[in-house]
Order: structure tokens, then C-alpha cells, then sequence
């Protein structure tokens, strides 16, 4: 099977020709298969943010290609509008481009964009508030009567509804306490699984990153610097400390452990960490 998205060459040029050219992307190459969950990391100004909005055409390269199904999604303006359906972004701190006057409205806005029927998009947004774990009831409020968490919930409803293929996070879970982090991150993983959806995720928890993804794309001055499993991508702990990114708490712990000269595999769970431990893998 092809891959759903395939990245090629990618550079983009922020105020070409003029004093002001910045270098956001460059040559950046990679594919994503359906049903992957992705996640993103690099520090602040290595290129996330950019590359994220070129993958449902948002922003245009300046040389290079993002193809949807093997198509160029800047061939065609048809393929260009159908690219920013598939592929749903959820910008960082959703809830504060909310906006209509109930949830519900809210959480239709997008399919209603799509020309839907009145009957499938009543579908949509009770499906799509039933995988974030909003009520019926909560439907027929205004959105800004809810928590914090709850309006982050119907803010990544209203991209859910629309049924993307893909789906784009960047800091899902930033400014929530640890229970409502937890809670994203399942809804994320139960709209993934019921629809083999595929989900590309930009975070700075390393922790989150480690426990979710099947790969991970490391981005660093403008580059893909690594892409792997998080097994190998961790492995290179040093490396990525060298790029000024965190690693998680339990990978950092091994790493102090080697350095006093005991004998350690790399890990980055806590899962792992207990099976080195239990095996006795540790010695001197």
C-alpha cells in the first residue's frame, strides 16, 4: 500500500529576496503510511510549526512537494480544497478560536463547510463529541461555560467531524493538568483506532511521545535531523541534547546511571526500565 502522505524536497523561504528571508524548511523528505501516529519534536524555531501547515495546504512551498494519495496537492485547486479537509490541523490552544454560540454549532461549523446534509452532520458532531467525551447535554451550551479542558475537547471535535484522514496535533495537551493531558491523549487514540486514522503529533512531552508514537521526526535548524522508532530515535539521547531537547525523565536517569559506569540498554519507559532492572542487566 502507498504511503497517505509523502513529503518531498520541502523547503519554504520566509520573505524571499528581502532582508527579512528566513530559511524555515530545507530538502525535507519523509512518508507517512495510514494509520501511523506520528510525533514531532524539535526545539522552538527547528521548522514544526511551518511543516505543519504545508501538509493540508496551508502554506506553499517554495520547492518540493507534499503529495495526499500520490497526488501533488498544489496541482490542482480541487485537490488543494480537498487536501484541507483530509488533512485536519488542530493549531496549539484550539479553544480560543471558538466562536458560535453552542457547542454544538461549534462542532458543525466544519462539516456544514463541506455541503453535508443536515442528517450527516448531526451525525458528525455526536460522534465526534462522543470520542472527545462531551455530553448530549453539553452540546446545547455555549462553549464558553466549559473548563479549559472541556473547551479543548470541542475544539479538536470540530476538526474530528469532518472525518480527516489525517489528523494534525501541535501541543495537544499544553496548559492541562495531568488528568485532563491523559484524557486528550485517549480521545486522540480512540478516534485513530475507529477510523484508522492516521495522526502526526507535535509535542515537547517527551514522556507523551515515547508512550504513543510509532515514529518520530526530529527537526532541528530547519532539517529532519532523525527519523525512527522511538527506540532508535531515543537511543541517541546525547544527540538530542545536543539539539537543546528534553528526553524523558527515566531515559535521562539511565543515562546518569551509565555515566557512573553501569552496563545499561537505552530506555525511554518506564516498562522498559523495569524489565532492564529485572533482568539484571545492571553491573559494573
Amino acid at each position: 500500500m502507498s504511503p497517505i502522505l509523502e513529503i518531498q524536497n520541502l523547503t519554504h523561504i520566509y520573505s524571499a529576496g528581502t532582508p527579512f528571508e528566513h530559511t524555515a524548511l530545507s530538502g525535507v523528505s519523509f512518508s507517512v503510511e495510514r494509520g501511523e501516529f506520528i510525533g514531532i519534536i524539535g526545539h522552538t524555531g527547528s521548522g514544526k510549526s511551518t511543516l505543519m501547515q504545508h501538509l493540508n495546504g496551508l502554506l506553499k512551498p517554495t520547492s518540493g512537494k507534499i503529495l495526499l494519495d500520490g497526488a501533488d496537492i498544489w496541482s490542482d485547486k480541487k485537490l488543494t480544497r480537498q487536501a484541507r479537509f483530509r488533512v485536519g490541523l488542530v493549531f496549539q490552544y484550539p479553544e480560543y478560536q471558538l466562536f458560535e454560540e453552542t457547542v454544538y454549532k461549534d462542532i458543525a461549523f466544519g462539516p456544514k463547510n463541506m455541503k453535508l446534509s443536515k442528517e450527516e452532520i448531526d451525525r458528525r458532531v455526536r460522534e465526534a463529541a462522543g470520542f472527545v467525551g462531551l455530553t448530549e447535554e453539553q452540546l446545547e451550551v455555549s462553549p464558553f461555560d466549559l473548563s479549559g479542558g472541556q473547551k479543548r475537547r470541542v475544539a479538536i471535535a470540530g476538526v474530528i467531524a469532518m472525518e480527516p484522514e489525517v489528523l494534525i496535533l501541535d501541543e495537544p495537551t499544553a496548559g492541562l493538568d495531568p488528568a485532563g493531558r491523559a484524557e486528550i491523549l485517549r480521545n486522540i487514540e480512540s478516534y485513530r483506532q475507529a477510523k484508522n486514522a492516521t495522526i502526526i503529533m507535535v509535542s515537547h512531552s517527551m514522556n507523551d511521545v515515547a508512550l504513543l508514537t510509532d515514529r518520530l521526526l526530529v527537526m532541528n535548524g530547519s532539517h529532519l535531523a532523525m527519523d525512527g522508532t522511538p527506540n532508535e530515535v531515543f537511543s541517541h539521547a546525547w544527540d538530542l541534547v545536543d539539539m537543546g531537547l528534553d528526553i524523558p525523565e527515566v531515559t535521562q536517569i539511565f543515562l546518569q546511571l551509565q555515566k557512573l559506569g553501569l552496563k545499561l540498554p537505552p530506555v525511554y519507559t518506564m516498562e522498559q526500565a523495569l524489565d532492564a532492572l529485572k533482568g539484571g542487566i545492571i553491573g559494573a
